[in-house]
This record gives structure tokens, C-alpha cells and sequence, in this order.
């Protein structure tokens, strides 16, 4: 390797960039503008979901077609194709092709966060009978909850009219789980704590889905002897938390605890699995 003498300066060949301050701010800005391109769909992505997620955008509403929303965002097609698939990959938008074709909001919903919560739990090998377990430990607080508040009249005549539903749909297996379902769901729900609502909706969805999805739906719904006990116990639980008793708490989880036994049967040691039918 020839070694540099005092006095020589070396020239540079004709279409040989120097190394400089020069160039190495050049090679920053065409990163920074690589960047900048590769972070328009996640902006555009980011936008779109605080419009959904803040009830902006309702369900089943129609954002416009793909010329519509390249022009209305004022980025390329590919670029908003890229942002429309990360939000379709997140079940918040459906794309329609054709001549009737654009892009429709999705609202999250119990579906949505069963399918994620399903996927960690299966992760982990979680059982159904140990996500069921966690639905019986937060339903008899809620009838707790339910008992002690003052105005619970209004709460136990909306479960009672989920009651008589499912009364009437007695001889319908696949009808009286869906109104059971939302039985469950809402007596969290009038317990007053959001957030306990949406993790039993999320668990709810995943254990009657999961059995359903081995044995059918209507078995989630147990035989015709087994829903008749279950509504006798739900108009005993509406009458213990009409008076306002405590004891309310005890009995649902004597409830949960039969009903638990029932519903997973030879299940219960089943993984959480939402992936073997998604409908």
C-alpha cells in the first residue's frame, strides 16, 4: 500500500464522489426521506383509527372509494393501500373490490378482542376450563355490586327481560345461547365496572365460540333439562338482587361453578382455540 508523502496531493478521478461533510449529509437526507415515505400509511393508518376508535366513524360506514381517499389524504395509491392493510390486519376496516367497491368502518367489538386474547392464551396453552374459571371469579361480584347499589330496580328489569327471552326461546338451542350469552354479558355490565365487562365479553366470546366450535352451537346452550334449571337459577339471582340480599354473590357462584361443569364437560382440559372455526 503506497504510503502518503509529504507534498503530494492525491487527485480524484473524474466521477468519484469525495467523502465529505457534503456527502454524508446527502446520505442523511435521503434516509430521512426514505423514512418519511415509509411512515406515511402508519399516519394515515394512525388517523383513520382515532377516527373509529373515538366513534367518529360509525359501523358499517363507508370512508369513500380509493380515488376518494388518495386525493382527501394527499398521498399516493400505494401508500394507502399499504395504511388500508395494516387497519384491515387490526379488523378495523374491510376493503370491497369493484364497481360497488370502498372502504367500510368496523367499531372493535367482544369479536375482535377474543380472537387476540384467544391467540395469547393459546400461546400459553391456557385451558378453557381455566378461562372459564376466570368468567365464575368476576360474574357473583358483579351481582354483588348489583345488590348493593341503590337504584338496582332498573338493572333487574333489564335481566329480566333477558330472562323471559330466553324462556322463549326454550326449544331453540342456537337462539337461547346467544340471548344466555348476553345475559352473562350484561349482568358485568350492570355491575358498573367497564373494564370488567369487556374482559368477561372478551371471555365469554372465547369459551361458548371455542366448545361451539367442537361441538356446535347449540350444545353451548346445554339440553332442554339443563336450560331449565339455568333459568330457575337466574330468576332466583333476580330476586336476590331485587331485595338487595348479598347473598346474590354466593349464589352465582354456586351457578357459575354447575354451569362450568356442564358447558366444558370433556373440554375443560382443552387449549383455548378460536383458529379451528371463525364465524
Amino acid at each position: 500500500m503506497p504510503r502518503d508523502r509529504p507534498g503530494v496531493r492525491w487527485r480524484r478521478r473524474p466521477g468519484r464522489a469525495r467523502p465529505g461533510r457534503r456527502g454524508t449529509d446527502q446520505v442523511g437526507a435521503d434516509k430521512q426521506d426514505e423514512g418519511r415515505a415509509r411512515g406515511k400509511p402508519q399516519r394515515i393508518a394512525d388517523e383513520i383509527r382515532a377516527m373509529i376508535v373515538s366513534g367518529r366513524l360509525a359501523e358499517g360506514e363507508s370512508l369513500g372509494r380509493e380515488a376518494e381517499l388518495v386525493e382527501r389524504f394527499g398521498v399516493s395509491r400505494p401508500s394507502l393501500r399499504e395504511a388500508l392493510r395494516l387497519l384491515e390486519a387490526d379488523g378495523l376496516v374491510t376493503v370491497l373490490r369493484g364497481v360497488r367497491g370502498g372502504v367500510i368502518v368496523h367499531r372493535p367489538d367482544q369479536r375482535m378482542t377474543a380472537r387476540t386474547g384467544s391467540l395469547v392464551l393459546r400461546s400459553r396453552n391456557v385451558s378453557l376450563a381455566d378461562a372459564f374459571e376466570a368468567r365464575a371469579l368476576l360474574e357473583p361480584l358483579a351481582a354483588r355490586a348489583i345488590a348493593a347499589r341503590r337504584h338496582r330496580r332498573t338493572a333487574v328489569a333489564e335481566l329480566r327481560a333477558l330472562v323471559d327471552q330466553q324462556e322463549a326461546a326454550i326449544d331453540d338451542p342456537e337462539r337461547f345461547a346467544v340471548v344466555n350469552a348476553l345475559f352473562h354479558e350484561r349482568l358485568v355490565s350492570l355491575g358498573g365496572n367497564r373494564t370488567m365487562a369487556i374482559v368477561i365479553e372478551m371471555l365469554n366470546e372465547i369459551v361458548v365460540r371455542s366448545v361451539a366450535s367442537v361441538s356446535g352451537t347449540g350444545d353451548a346452550a346445554g339440553s332442554l333439562a339443563t336450560r331449565r334449571r339455568g333459568l330457575r337459577s337466574q330468576r332466583r339471582l333476580l330476586e336476590l338482587l331485587e331485595s338487595g340480599d348479598p347473598a346474590a354473590e354466593e349464589h352465582w357462584r354456586a351457578h357459575m361453578a354447575a354451569v362450568g361443569r356442564i358447558l366444558l364437560g370433556q373440554e375443560a382440559s382443552r387449549v383455548v382455540d378460536l383458529l379451528v372455526r371463525d364465524s
